[in-house]
């Protein structure tokens, strides 16, 4: 099984163009896409939940 696609948030940042502060706000509204935290502290964004929150924000605006 091939392991999944992990987006740095730098990247997931700048793919959704938002700024770190925002994401963080959004992400304590329970609003942000799902995070993985690293045991070094890092967090990193799979590709596949980003792609699903792209889904679910275009559902909420159609």
């Amino acid at each position: 099984m091939a392991r999944p696609k992990m987006l740095k948030l730098r990247e997931v940042l700048e793919e959704i163009d938002m700024s770190r502060a925002a994401f963080y706000r959004m992400r304590a509204r329970g609003q942000a896409p799902r995070i993985q935290k690293l045991p070094n502290g890092h967090v990193r964004v799979s590709q596949a939940d980003l792609d699903s929150w792209w889904e679910r924000c275009e559902e909420r605006a159609a």
